[in-house]
């Protein structure tokens, strides 16, 4: 079809994890019109719980198609979700934390482009953070920009005049601001899974990074999470 069609007819990629950001994310492209193609990678994350909430999230926001594809990066490791390092729960920090996954982000949207590129879609979401995150050099907007000019330079669509447009909508949003987008958007929190470390009963650590800045998101917002936290020791989601 020609580039004359409304943004209701259009479809947009979703690169849908299961957490918050790509809960909202989702709720976003949606908004706005878009036919949802919803991409999930089950990269080998000890914290699977997210998948499950992947497959409810897009059941709940309609999406036209939701793919999964196994990707396991535990052959790699180098990271403790990935490896038989432990997630830190000691807050925060100025270093990127372990819990970084190498590459993870260009890995997912050259997979998001190639995904969107078969399905005929030049938009592409994903709930990358640049204030309220763990300091990943993967959800900065300088990666987001070069990433799109890769994708225009490295695809067919690129190379014949039709580039593809990443939406980074939460980009320089703080999770309280996240939070209350998700109450905007009629999203119920309780969707989404966080938790990088979750415990052996299914509740989340809430000690990790990602369940500290989720519950800080949320208390400064003042809204219900709707996430059950726990305080014992945790235990791998894969074993």
């Amino acid at each position: 079809m020609g580039s004359d069609r409304s943004v209701s007819e259009k479809s947009a990629v979703v690169l849908l994890s299961g957490g918050l950001d790509s809960m909202v994310c989702a709720g976003i492209a949606r908004e706005q019109g878009y036919r949802l193609l919803a991409l999930t990678v089950d990269y080998g994350q000890r914290h699977i719980r997210e998948l499950q909430s992947a497959r409810a999230i897009a059941g709940k926001l309609e999406a036209a198609r939701h793919s999964e594809i196994s990707l396991d990066l535990r052959s790699f490791g180098g990271s403790a979700l990935t490896d038989d390092i432990d997630v830190p729960k000691s807050g925060v920090g100025d270093d990127i934390p372990v819990t970084y996954v190498p590459a993870r982000n260009l890995v997912f949207l050259s997979l998001t482009t190639a995904f969107a590129e078969a399905n005929g879609a030049a938009d592409i979401f994903i709930g990358v953070n640049a204030l309220d995150y763990s300091g990943y050099p993967d959800c900065r907007p300088e990666f987001i920009s070069s990433f799109t000019e890769t994708a225009r330079l490295g695809t067919k669509s690129g190379t014949e005049g039709t580039p593809f447009t990443i939406h980074a909508p939460l980009q320089y949003m703080t999770k309280a601001d996240i939070a209350r987008e998700a109450d905007r958007l009629g999203l119920d929190p309780a969707w989404s899974w966080s938790c990088y470390d979750p415990l052996a009963d299914g509740r989340a650590c809430g000690e990790c990074d990602s369940c500290r800045l989720r519950k800080k998101g949320f208390a400064e917002a003042g809204l219900v999470d709707g996430t059950e936290y726990g305080d014992t020791k945790i235990a791998d989601g894969r074993k």
